[in-house]
């Protein structure tokens, strides 16, 4: 997939204003930067560009904050931490295409960066207005699109902008869609696929288009409930998507005919609220108490799942296998993770509360890819062409 995807390389970059669209939405924490793991996906490519004398022009949304200036989703935050990754300045621009965006854009040498305002300020990004997509490209020559968690958005930096002007891909983008575009197009066997989160309506077209692909399915978090009511369990208090329960009976028979080993949680961690100080309790899936919620998988699943990926060849997981926040339920996404860092097997991890997740048990490091995009991932791993990436192919 990347073999369409044209790179830095196919760039002349030196002296030229270059439109680096990133993906810089972090989370704030008392008006700091709280986890900057999209900031440091973004180095490889802004730093090659700073160094090959590129005059870059970088920008992102962050939050959302309904296309009008509020200052509580100020990139000055970014800027400021971008600056100590980078040990350079990153000047903030004070808009995102006004007089002072254009006069900092202007004053650009080479090797210099200055930061737009957060996109979303302007409905126009959102609504890839032509208005506002001219006016972002009159910022520039040329443009690097590296923004893979938002490439499943068709608003106006994402592929307003490559219309206009001469555009390619950076490294993370790249990256992103050969490690995750392999997973689809040549996997390797044995492949696991470990999925979990709150919703499995969120989960279905991505479970439908790996059936054909995996050989063992593990199912956790809370979405697990819906399929333990879909095999008749009595599910308790759990959340269930009612909706769902005969799409997703029939997604395991069929997973099963294919010969797809689907494993479902035997064991489940309960408690009588959702609330941190719970009181936890295992019990057998089941044997629910009518009156006691599921709010994470039990040891003899983790252990399972485990096994599994002990000896797979391929594991993807996306989404925790319980409220891995509450210390009390989070030894399931837990296991999980220290089962990826542990195997031999190729183990990449779909973004979203599965990236925090395995980033805050310290783990990021032992696993082969950690995916920058929740939505971008499974909107790929679904067999979408993502907009962004059409934009630069044509």
């Amino acid at each position: 997939m990347t073999g369409e995807l044209p790179g830095l390389d196919d760039l002349e970059v030196e002296g030229r204003r270059v439109f680096l669209r990133a993906d810089l939405n972090a989370p704030l924490v008392d008006g700091e930067v709280g986890d900057d793991l999209r900031l440091q996906a973004a180095l490889p490519t802004l730093t090659e560009l700073l160094d090959r004398g590129a005059r870059v022009v970088l920008a992102s949304h962050l939050g959302r904050p309904g296309g009008e200036v509020d200052p509580q989703y100020s990139l000055a935050p970014v800027a400021r931490h971008l600056s100590d990754l980078l040990d350079r300045p990153v000047t903030l621009a004070d808009d995102v295409v006004g007089d002072d965006a254009r006069a900092k854009v202007d004053a650009l040498g080479d090797g210099e960066v200055v930061l737009l305002e957060n996109l979303r300020f302007d409905p126009g990004e959102k609504a890839n207005d032509d208005a506002f997509a001219d006016a972002l490209a009159d910022l520039c020559d040329c443009y690097v699109d590296d923004a893979f968690g938002a490439a499943h958005r068709a608003h106006a930096s994402i592929v307003g902008v490559p219309a206009r002007r001469p555009g390619v891909a950076g490294h993370l983008l790249r990256r992103e869609v050969e490690v995750l575009g392999g997973l689809l197009d040549d996997p390797r066997s044995p492949y696991v696929a470990i999925l979990g989160g709150a919703k499995v309506s969120d989960k279905l077209a991505v479970l439908d288009n790996l059936l054909d692909r995996v050989d063992t399915l593990a199912v956790g978090g809370a979405m697990c409930f819906t399929f333990l009511a879909s095999q008749g369990l009595d599910i308790g208090a759990s959340r269930v998507e009612q909706d769902q329960v005969d799409t997703v009976a029939r997604l395991v028979a069929d997973a099963r005919d294919r010969g797809v080993e689907v494993i479902l949680p035997t064991d489940v961690v309960v408690a009588p609220e959702f609330a941190a100080d719970a009181t936890p309790t295992t019990v057998a899936a089941d044997a629910m108490p009518a009156d006691q919620m599921g709010l994470d998988i039990g040891p003899e699943t983790t252990t399972a799942i485990a096994g599994a990926v002990a000896g797979a060849a391929q594991v993807f997981w996306n989404g925790p296998m319980g409220v891995f926040e509450w210390d009390a339920f989070a030894a399931g996404t837990r296991g999980v993770a220290e089962a990826m860092a542990a195997t031999d097997a190729l183990t990449v991890v779909g973004g979203g509360d599965s990236a925090a997740a395995i980033r805050s048990m310290g783990l990021a490091d032992d696993v082969d890819h950690v995916s920058t995009g929740g939505g971008a991932s499974l909107e790929l791993l679904e067999g979408t062409v993502l907009p962004g990436v059409a934009a630069l192919t044509g």
